[in-house]
């Protein structure tokens, strides 16, 4: 009896069929790992920046959000509340850090918070605050005021209730027996309209005011004498963080502590923004573009 067997596969072949099934495993594994790894990516927790209202702190707290996104390749997420609430969140470890924090004015909110945040220290020397009004004016000190109460309409303009110029400027009220004055209470960008519409018909305004500001690059401005010092001298933004930044997020840390610039510097970002068709941001990305040696010095 005769029994016929298939004859088994040529080597070539074999080796053949092996090489693909190599191929077809590392193409197999590349397709799963790079979904993996974008899902690494993805599950970064974004960096959560906390600032108040204002034109100054707008523009300092994009230029650090850009440079998160931009140099440390992370999110950046901002929070805009008031200032009681901007200490409260950072000390509760519910936001990641600040560039906010104006001293020794605020230094209630330093007192009160200071043992739950970290203090990196200045970002920004040379600021001041006070009492503002147009250059057409026709008085230089704060001591004036009571003389025209008419032509001010008996109001002072001011921004967040619980900001501390606004508790200085109580107090310049009571030194400068300025009673029959109304301070008007606000926000940054009410503010700055309400002096807009002032100059643009030449009406007397005062308001509160510091230094950096856009509106000092917009319009003819003057600080009123302060000869009783309630407003103090110059002061300096100071930035904190969250306790636990530094091993959570070292880079950011890093760039933080770093983070320091001229009151001329944060005017030009402001400028920059008040341009039409310009938010904050745009802002922030086209003054980064214009002092990249200085941007790059914070990440070292």
């Amino acid at each position: 009896m005769t029994y016929f067997f298939s004859s088994p596969l040529p080597i070539r072949s074999m080796q053949a069929i092996f090489l693909l099934l190599c191929v077809f495993v590392i193409l197999l594994s590349c397709s799963c790992e790079e979904p993996e790894m974008e899902a690494e990516k993805d599950t970064k927790e974004p960096v959560k920046i906390v600032y108040v209202d204002w034109a100054s702190e707008v523009a300092s707290s994009n230029v650090i959000k850009a440079v998160i996104q931009e140099k440390l390749d992370r999110e950046c997420e901002l929070l805009s509340v008031t200032l009681h609430a901007m200490w409260q969140s950072l000390a509760a470890g519910d936001q990641d850090g600040m560039v906010a924090a104006w001293l020794p004015l605020h230094e209630e909110y330093l007192n009160t918070y200071g043992e739950d945040v970290e203090n990196l220290g200045p970002n920004l020397e040379g600021t001041r605050i006070g009492l503002v009004v147009p250059e057409y004016v026709k008085i230089d000190s704060i001591e004036e005021l009571k003389d025209h109460k008419k032509k001010f309409h008996g109001k002072i303009v001011g921004i967040d209730p619980q900001a501390g110029i606004m508790q200085k400027t109580a107090q310049a009220m009571d030194e400068y027996q300025l009673n029959e004055f109304e301070l008007i209470s606000g926000s940054g960008p009410t503010m700055t309209a309400i002096l807009e519409e002032a100059i643009q018909k030449e009406r007397w305004i005062v308001v509160t005011g510091w230094t950096p500001h856009w509106m000092f690059g917009r319009w003819d401005l003057k600080y009123l004498d302060d000869p009783r010092r309630v407003y103090g001298e110059k002061e300096y933004i100071g930035t904190f963080v969250r306790k636990g930044l530094a091993e959570d997020m070292p880079e950011v840390y890093t760039f933080l502590k770093n983070f320091k610039w001229s009151p001329e510097d944060m005017e030009q970002v402001m400028l920059y923004a008040q341009e039409e068709d310009t938010d904050p941001y745009q802002a922030a990305l086209r003054w980064m573009e214009n002092n990249e040696s200085l941007v790059n010095s914070w990440l070292d």
